[in-house]
């Protein structure tokens, strides 16, 4: 079973609220905490690992931590869905079960990366990141990157970058969510008192 959280926003909501992609070391961030927190998962079976992450079931708090929740049954996930999933496979050991999440993660984070970009233009990512995500993408899960190589990836790059944390960033991502939400009620809020001032002068 996957973990849930209270109060949260998805992956979906930011994307929505700003309107353009992820930026790189904001990918990394959350690469490297949600592949952190997927291992911590893992370690406790196979069982309770989630078979399918998607922009909609990734959880963010604005404590800065992050939870993942069952994908909605409306929700489209076939492309983030592994393709040995898809077949009908079901993982029984832990490696296998992580080789389906990986996949998730990296069509979930390179959805991010790619968002409401022409078709004609290149993700805006650097060649060290896409390659890592593509290979989490692999179909064939035996040449699929596994977890815990994405995780240590993550760390060195982390490090030798001096990126913030993870934690602040999600801290932040989801604060510009709700930062864009009230100057969104706050804007309907004042045009529809333009037109009641306007109805009661005619």
């Amino acid at each position: 079973m996957c973990s849930r959280m209270g109060t949260f926003v998805t992956l979906t909501e930011v994307l929505e609220a700003r309107g353009s992609p992820l930026e790189e070391d904001e990918v990394w961030c959350l690469l490297l905490a949600t592949a952190d927190a997927l291992l911590d998962i893992s370690k406790k079976g196979p069982g309770n690992m989630c078979t399918v992450l998607s922009p909609g079931s990734v959880l963010l708090s604005a404590n800065g931590s992050l939870a993942f929740k069952s994908c909605a049954r409306s929700e489209d996930v076939a492309s983030y869905t592994a393709p040995e999933v898809q077949q009908g496979l079901t993982p029984s050991t832990r490696a296998a079960a992580e080789k389906v999440v990986v996949y998730s993660l990296g069509m979930t984070l390179y959805w991010c990366a790619d968002y409401h970009l022409p078709q004609n233009q290149p993700v805006q990512i650097s060649t060290e990141l896409e390659g890592l995500l593509l290979s989490m993408c692999e179909d064939m899960a035996v040449r699929r990157t596994d977890l815990l190589t994405v995780l240590e990836t993550c760390e060195f790059h982390h490090k030798s970058s001096m990126l913030p944390s993870p934690e602040r960033l999600i801290r932040q991502l989801v604060e510009d969510v709700y930062r864009n939400s009230a100057s969104g009620r706050i804007f309907f809020l004042f045009v529809f008192s333009v037109k009641a001032v306007v109805c009661l002068l005619n």
